[in-house]
């Protein structure tokens, strides 16, 4: 196994919808939760890729896509460029859902209807991100890696602070998010909501 990561390119996308949905399963193969397998990435992985390609980034193992960090620098300013120029369409295509959807199809439906909410709480931390690593990846020290290539392009471009929200069925995750230096800024009924100020004195 040879990893690298590298940032994303447009002939990346159908390998990303694939993993987005090996992983949709808090991080386990989602393929059986939906009867329609795009859904899934329709809203947590193309629009990022699509509107925010510059802090989009792929790991490749021997050259084969297996994991990618996406993400917004401004969690408001994307929710409203989906609005615009990413949801209208799939609003037509998915007017609501059928009989033939399964619950988690439907449950994805609904969020293509909902579209990107910025919490509250979330306000002080704009930027915000997803990863996902195919099991081959993990273990490797790879997600450290990727979330360090991310966090430092967000540095570059003068964001001031990360969040991210991580579900409390996935302990794994959690303990790894808390190894990356990220805080608890909020605890909800089924995730916890973390963030990492970008910008401060001593600029770690």
């Amino acid at each position: 196994m040879k990893f690298a990561i590298r940032p994303y390119h447009p002939s990346d996308l159908t390998a990303l919808y694939k993993i987005c949905l090996l992983t949709a399963n808090s991080g386990s193969d989602g393929t059986k939760l939906f009867n329609d397998p795009e859904l899934v990435g329709h809203f947590y992985v193309a629009p990022y890729v699509v509107l925010e390609p510059e802090v989009s980034f792929v790991v490749t193992n021997n050259g084969k896509p297996s994991g990618y960090i996406v993400g917004a620098r401004d969690s408001q300013k994307f929710a409203e460029k989906c609005e615009k120029d990413w949801f209208p369409v799939l609003r037509e295509r998915y007017p609501s859902s059928s009989a033939n959807d399964s619950l988690q199809d439907a449950k994805a439906i609904q969020r293509i209807h909902d579209g990107h909410k910025v919490k509250e709480d979330l306000k002080d931390y704009p930027a915000h991100l997803h990863i996902n690593l195919l099991p081959e990846t993990q273990g490797h020290g790879i997600g450290r890696k990727i979330i360090d290539v991310f966090i430092n392009k967000l540095k570059e471009l003068q964001v001031p602070a990360l969040h991210l929200e991580v579900g409390k069925s996935n302990p794994g995750a959690i303990k790894f998010y808390e190894r990356m230096g990220f805080q608890i800024i909020k605890e909800y009924e089924s995730s916890i909501a973390y963030g990492m100020k970008l910008m401060s004195d001593s600029h770690t």
